[in-house]
């Protein structure tokens, strides 16, 4: 087993798992229907293909850099002919649609080596574009953060922070807690589920899974974190030879 480390950050991400109608929102991390939809794009792989390669992945997000939500309001209006050949306009529903603005961060795939391999390849050099939830969502900067032989979980621990060189000088401290949201273990306690497993893509017959996931947290280095110099006063110093 290897993992792929990715860096999702935009100006704009939206990570929707329950958008109906007139109301997109976002989850608080990338969804793992998103990450792998994104995959699918950079493989080549077209919406009524199946996924069966990629159905065996494990996903884990570390919240870099968790950004701000920003809710966008979207009319729309629609022609509407009556019998006498006069057109009118018809105002549709308002749309509330939802994203994750100046948002960070780390997603890790865990698979076998070569399917590993070959996504970090196809992110370097996508078949087709790439975005971040949505198609109005492009990612800023590379995405592809190599291949490491490690688990996600060790990847999530021990990866250098991502966040943006002003938010790692917001915080002093020389090390960071951030959270991180991984495919849960079979039976693992305190697991919850979200309905983002992606099953098929296909417009006609799109299909999503439950499942388990399991939140936690992680400590990494500050690079830009100031470390406390020791006053304690040693008054047996001045004797020293």
């Amino acid at each position: 087993m290897a993992t792929v480390a990715l860096r999702l950050a935009g100006p704009l991400q939206s990570w929707g798992s329950a958008s109906r109608f007139v109301r997109r929102g976002t989850e608080t991390a990338p969804t793992k229907s998103g990450v792998v939809g994104m995959v699918a794009s950079a493989l080549g792989i077209r919406r009524t293909d199946p996924l069966e390669e990629l159905l065996g992945l494990r996903l884990g997000v570390r919240l870099d850099q968790p950004g701000r939500l920003l809710r966008d309001f979207q009319t729309a209006q629609r022609p509407k002919k009556a019998r006498d050949g006069t057109v009118t306009w018809q105002r549709l529903p308002l749309s509330h649609r939802y994203y994750l603005s100046d948002a960070v961060f780390l997603a890790a795939l865990e698979g076998e080596r070569s399917l590993v391999e070959g996504i970090d390849r196809a992110v370097r050099s996508p078949a087709f574009p790439l975005y971040l939830g949505r198609r109005s969502c492009p990612p800023a900067g590379p995405i592809a953060l190599d291949v490491w032989d490690a688990t996600l979980e060790e990847v999530l621990t021990t990866h250098p922070w991502l966040a943006s060189s002003a938010q790692q000088r917001r915080h002093r401290d020389a090390t960071v807690r951030l959270e991180t949201v991984r495919d849960a273990a079979e039976h693992e306690a305190g697991a919850e589920t979200l309905r983002d497993e992606p099953v098929s893509f296909d417009p006609n017959r799109r299909r999503h899974a439950w499942r388990s996931v399991t939140r936690e947290s992680v400590e990494v280095p500050n690079p830009h974190g100031v470390h406390e110099p020791t006053n304690e006063h040693d008054p047996m110093s001045l004797l020293g030879g």
